[in-house]
Parts: structure tokens; sequence; C-alpha cells
């Protein structure tokens, strides 16, 4: 590069720098053209400083090389904290402005930039949703390069540039994603170029992979399958330079790799920079610059300190802002020479706004894939076998922006029919012994939940389609992330210009009820109750009670758009309760009455709900007993497929009127309630209900072990026998009546708990029941 392409880079970084620090603390006078007053200063210094400058220099050089090579970038900022960098450069590059018209490029919207800045009312310090160009935020560290290795997928033009903190590096998430370059196909895929963001500390203390040996660090980062290329040093003439030539020989490196049909070594940056460069070297005698303490607001006392005012002022000064923007606060035009044109700007890329590039997913009918049910519950079969080749079509309808992200669970949780149109997209090793694994397949599968969810994410905020498959315990595992996605898409569909996306769709088996082979550290059926804190505009929680509603469910969740779906369903053969046509009409009341299991008439003794499949089947079971035993008990049975509806429509959109529910449960007759779950989330949804004091819920209250599968639901109290007592006791007038079937059914009790001490499997009328 020449001395005035480096000049003009340099030019552009020191705006960006003089407009972050802005942000951090100037309400008023934004070109400083008065001395600065401690009116102009923020009453509440928030912010961070530290990371920005690094954020900034590398957005520069991005700039650069993007106009001169007409590349297609996506920039994703790791470092929590980033927003003042990204802020400050899309209000450059001018679209933040063509975002937000109410903050133009001149010297009025200079000071809405930085008066909203960590404000009341204003915009939030992350590189939040409200950010163009931003699929990731930071606030939580850790996923940041998982993100870009899903954006990159089935994008072969694309280059992710994803900066990471030194931080966040210590994160077990990012370890992990430094391997996800064995499933990146250079051919099919696009790059992700990783930048190792060394400037020495965290909020206290200083970063690992900033302390240890230089050998050591390039050695770490050759051995996860990396080229590491260095720029490092503090004198930006001289980093200037080095990082202009690095880019270039990384993009270089690039367009290399990508013309070969072997694994590759991915190149990759590691920055080293003085944390808070460019920012005070000292107050109060203290050192700050390169130090821990230039990570969030470098001078506090502003407001009150003459000194650090006038050092303020000084610091803001050194950036020269009377040589970047003009006299009404426009960007000087030699700027805009190093802006990309339209789209290719990293805050106007459609990337970023997923939506923009989002397909419909094309949908195979799910009644080629409906089993049939000639009469209900005669027949039996494993629902997510038949989803497998469901999603074997999709994936055959939709081969360049579907994929299923799982943990070694795909075969497992018996999806394997996908394998029948593609394989689990590798670039390491294979052996002959392998199976399924090609260089492009449309399924990937690493053994952490955290990788999984960050690729899927990445995925689908680019503007494609997926699904997350898991044994329903270790999906905790996640619990933060999804927290992150659920708050990301809260606000990101209160912001007219994102455009919608497709819903993070959760497929839970290997569930609660069928995990007594692996025993009690893999029985958890909480995350549901996690999910149902988030806002109701966002997540929807299905418990299908068979193959057929499994398909009608899961046919809905993949088509829809900004929602999380959590679909709890077994792998184990269950019976056939519905045909397809009933199946879709009873999934799309989302909780129904089922008249062929049903003695009511119009006026219960006693209603039988249930919500997920194990709780169904003994529900059938125990209305079987009673129908047996007590057949002049009116017994009304309601199945809950989408457990939203439980909750009342002021809450949930899903949500039933009360009018509705007292309809369908009763406003005053005793409601037994087998849930698949933890009961006291049932009372939590209904608490506001007429007839909440006589819902009784029975669910999983861990109790477990490596047992049968029925005695999980004794031990659980919610086994047939049992219900059948709770009825006994909660109508009234039928205790004194029933007293000998209320034996005989602890009599069933004590006799299950013997039989299986001695014969290791589950009574013959257990294991055998239908319920014709």
């Amino acid at each position: 590069m020449s001395h005035a392409d480096l000049s003009l880079v340099d030019a552009y970084w020191r705006a960006a720098n003089y407009l972050s620090a802005g942000q951090i603390y100037l309400m008023d006078n934004p070109l400083l053209t008065e001395p600065l007053a401690p009116e102009h200063i923020k009453p509440r210094l928030l912010g961070h400083w530290g990371t920005t400058p690094g954020l900034n220099f590398v957005y520069a050089h991005l700039n650069r090389i993007i106009r001169e090579r007409d590349l297609d970038v996506l920039f994703l900022t790791g470092p929590g904290h980033g927003g003042p960098a990204l802020l400050a450069n899309t209000w450059l590059e001018g679209t933040y402005s063509e975002t937000y018209p109410d903050v133009p490029r001149d010297g009025e919207g200079m000071r809405k930039l930085f008066r909203q800045f960590s404000f009341p009312g204003g915009v939030p310090s992350h590189v939040a949703p409200e950010v163009p160009g931003s699929i990731h935020e930071g606030g939580e560290l850790g996923y940041s390069l998982a993100h870009a290795f899903g954006a990159a997928f089935d994008n072969p033009g694309l280059i992710v540039a994803c900066v990471v903190g030194d931080g966040e590096a210590e994160t077990g998430p990012l370890a992990a994603s430094w391997h996800v370059n064995k499933f990146l196909d250079p051919i099919s895929d696009g790059a992700v170029l990783p930048i190792l963001h060394l400037n020495g500390y965290k909020i206290a203390n200083p970063s690992l992979l900033a302390r240890i040996p230089h050998d050591e660090l390039d050695s770490l980062l050759r051995g996860y399958g990396y080229a590491p290329f260095y720029v490092q040093g503090d004198d930006p003439d001289d980093m200037h330079a080095r990082m202009a030539e690095v880019l270039d020989q990384v993009v270089d490196e690039i367009h290399r790799v990508k013309q070969r049909t072997d694994r590759p070594r991915w190149p990759m940056i590691v920055l080293r920079s003085p944390k808070g460069w460019t920012g005070p070297s000292e107050v109060d005698g203290v050192p700050i610059e390169n130090t821990w303490r230039a990570h969030q607001v470098p001078l506090a006392g502003v407001r009150e300190n003459p000194e650090h005012l006038r050092q303020l002022e000084s610091w803001l000064r050194s950036y020269l802002p009377g040589e970047l923007f003009d006299g009404d606060g426009r960007p000087r035009a030699e700027l805009s020479e190093l802006v990309p044109r339209g789209d290719r700007r990293m805050g106007a890329t459609p990337h970023a706004n997923g939506g923009l590039l989002l397909r419909e997913l094309k949908m195979p009918g799910i009644r080629a894939h409906a089993v049939e049910v000639v009469k209900q519950g005669s027949t039996h079969s494993e629902p997510t076998r038949v989803l497998g080749r469901l999603l074997r079509d999709v994936i055959t309808l939709n081969q360049a922006d579907f994929r299923i992200f799982g943990p070694d669970e795909t075969a497992s949780n018996r999806l394997d029919a996908v394998f029948e149109v593609t394989g689990k997209q590798w670039q390491a090793e294979t052996l002959p012994v392998d199976e399924h694994l090609v260089r492009d397949g449309r399924v990937i599968e690493v053994l952490s939940e955290h990788l999984c969810q960050g690729m899927l994410e990445g995925y689908l905020l680019t503007g494609r389609h997926g699904l997350f498959n898991c044994y329903e315990a270790f999906i905790h595992i996640v619990d933060s992330m999804f927290n992150q996605h659920a708050k990301w898409l809260k606000t990101h569909k209160r912001l007219d210009w994102r455009r919608p996306i497709a819903s993070l769709n959760y497929l839970l088996s290997s569930h609660v009820w069928r995990q007594d082979h692996n025993g009690f550290s893999h029985q958890d059926p909480g995350f549901i109750d996690h999910v149902m804190n988030k806002k109701a505009e966002v997540v929807r929680v299905y418990l299908p009670p068979d193959t057929n509603t499994l398909l009608s469910v899961a046919d809905h969740c993949l088509r829809s758009k900004d929602y999380v779906n959590v679909v709890v369903a077994g792998k184990n053969e269950t019976p056939d309760w519905l045909d397809i046509d009933e199946a879709v009409l009873h999934c799309t009341r989302g909780a129904g009455i089922w008249e062929w299991a049903s003695n009511d008439e119009d006026e219960p003794d006693v209603v039988m709900a249930c919500a997920g499949d194990a709780p169904t089947v003994e529900v059938m079971a125990a209305v079987k007993l009673l129908r047996e035993h007590l057949p002049s008990l009116r017994v009304r049975v309601v199945n809950v497929v989408d457990l939203m509806r439980l909750q009342p429509d002021t809450e949930h959109p899903h949500g039933m009127p009360d009018r509705e529910f007292d309809a369908l449960f009763t406003a005053d007759r005793p409601v037994i309630f087998a849930y698949h779950g933890y009961p006291w989330l049932i009372h939590r949804l209904t608490y506001r209900r007429t007839n909440h004091h006589n819902i009784h819920v029975r669910g999983y209250k861990e109790e477990g072990t490596t047992t049968t599968p029925f005695d999980m639901l004794v031990l659980n109290d919610m086994d047939r026998y049992r219900l059948v007592i709770d009825v006994i006791d909660r109508v009234p007038g039928l205790g004194p009546k029933a007293a000998r079937l209320r034996q005989l059914m602890q009599d069933q009790r004590t006799r299950h708990h013997a039989w299986i001490r001695e014969h290791g499997e589950d009574l013959p009328e257990v294991r055998d029941w239908t319920w014709q």
C-alpha cells in the first residue's frame, strides 16, 4: 500500500475512535466547537473503551480490502461491549443513518449518536440487534466463532471475519469452536477468518493467551488446524502497514484454500495491540493504556474533576476531528473513498439481516408419511423414526438451505432415514469403518451442544432453516445460549427493518420417561420450564402424543418464523392414537377432548388430562381401568399438545379465554393432569383459572435411577394405578364406594415392585398393554 492509502486508513480509524469515545462521554458539543464543559458530559459514564480501538482498527482495514477486491464480508464482534465501535463504523459508512434517518451523518446526527449510547431510551452498549450489520451481540462471551461458522455454511462466496477477544477465548464454547474448521467445506461453504485480538486483559486480570510464550500460542493454533499470521505492536504507522500486508496475504490464501479438495489449513490473524490503544496513557499517575484499567471508562470523574475534563478534551482532540469532519459534522469526502459500495458495506450486508435472503422452506406433504390408524390405539409406531423420513424429504427438497445439527445423536434419536439422501459433513480423516461421513452433508454432528446451538443460530440468522436434535436432559447445556437467542428475537421482532427469520427448532427426544437404561443423570425435563420464562411472543412448546401429531407439529414448526419451538417426542414405540386428519385438527386446536376415549356426555365427574406421550399412555390405561371397574363414572379425556394453550389469552397468543378453558376442563370438577415434566409448571400456567384448586398434577418429581420404563412412572407417582387412586380420592363421594378398587391399585403397585426385582422387566399386563 502507498503512504497515501495508509494515511487514509489511519484517518478512518481516528474518526471511528473519536466517534467511539464521544459515545461514552458526550451528550452535547460533539464536534468540540467550544471548550468542553461539565454540562457536555453524560451524568452516568457507561461503556467499554478497552476493546474498541482494536475493533475499529480491524474494521478500517477490512473496508480497504473489501473495496479493493469487491469482497463479500460479514463482520462478527466477539468481545463484549464492542458497541461503540460498530455504531461508530456503521454511522461513518452511512448504513446507520439509512437505517435510522433520525440520526443523520451530520453534526446533529453525531450529537444524537453520542447521546443515545447507554442512555435511557437509547441503545445498549453491546452490538445488539439494533446495530446494522450485526448477528452477534457479544454480551455473553463464547459464541462468536460458532456463529461465524454457522453463517459460512452454504455461503461459498462469503468471508466471515470474526474478532475473538482474548477474554472470550478462555470460555469453553469458544475453545471448542476452533475445531469447527474440520467441518467447513472449502468448495460449498464460505470462509471463516478468525482474528484473535490479544489486548492483554479482561476486566481485572490478564488474559491467558496473551501471557503464554509465542511458541506455545503458535503451536496451539497450528494444532487446531490454522495458519496464524501475526500483527503486533503499538505504533499506528507500523501496525497499519503490517495489517495491510497480512490481510492481503490472508485473502490470497483464502482464495487458494477455496480451490482445494483436501482438508486445508485455514488462515487466521493474531492481532496483539494495547488495551485502550490511543486513550489516556495514565490518569492521576496510574497507568491506564495497555492495562486492565482501560477496560471500561478510562476517565471516570470528568464532571467533577477539572483535570480529568482537561485530559478528556486533550484525548478527543488528539484524533484531529477538524481534519475528519467538515463544519456541518459530515465525514469528509476522502473518508468515503475507503467505504465499500452498497451491500458490500459490512453494516449493509444482507447476510446480517437474514430475512432478506430467506426462502420459504419447501415442505413435503405429511400425509405421505403418516401412519395408518384404523382404530385408536390398536397399532404402535416410533414417532421420531417416522419423522426422520419426513426430514429426509425436507433435505431432498432444500439442498442448500436446510441443515440438521446434533451432538452425535441423529441415529440414536432414530432420525437416521436422513442418511438415505445425505451424510454427516466431515473434513478430517476417514476410515473404512466409518459410516455416512462426507465432505458436504446436510447433517453436522459434534459432541458439543454449545457448538450445535451456535452453528444453528449463525445459520438461521443469515437466512436459512434448521433443526437441533438432542437428548432432553442435555439440552440444559445451552440454557444460557437459548436465553441470548430468545432475547435477540424479542428485540429483532420490534425492528421494522429486520426481516423475519426461520424459527429455531429443538427436537428433544430420548426423554425423561425412556431414559430408564441410562439412569438418573439422563432424566431431566426441566428445559421446558426454562423456556417458559421467556416472552410469549417468542417461545412455543409442543408435546405431541403420537406419531401423526408429531408430523403435524414438525410441519408447523419448520414453516414458522421468529420463534423458538421446543418439541418433545419419544423415539420408542408408542400407541397410534389419531389418524392424520384427526392429528392435524387436534394440533390446530392445541388442546381438546378425545371423544372416543370419553364417556362423560355433557357433564363429567372427572377430567383426565395429559400432555406428552408417556403421560397420555398412562391416562388412557387409567381410563380403561376406570371403565372396567367403575363403568358409571363419567370421565372426560383432554389431551394437550400446545402447552401454551393452558395460559390465559391475555398472557400468550395461543392462550385460552377463561370461558373456553372452563368449558374444556370444567369450572368445578376434579382434574387429574398427567404431565411430561415437573408438575408445578402446570400449576403456574393455570393459577388464575376458576378451577385451579381442583387441578391435581402428576409429573416428574426428581425420582429416577436405572430401572424399567414403568418403574420410572411408579417412582414419580404418574403410573396408571396412582392416577386411578387420585380419581378415587378426589371425586366427591367416590372414596367409600371404590375402596376395594383403591386397594387393588395399591396392590398392583406393590406387585410391580416385587416383579421387576425378580424378573428385571415390567409386568406383562403393563408391557403388553393396549387400549383396545
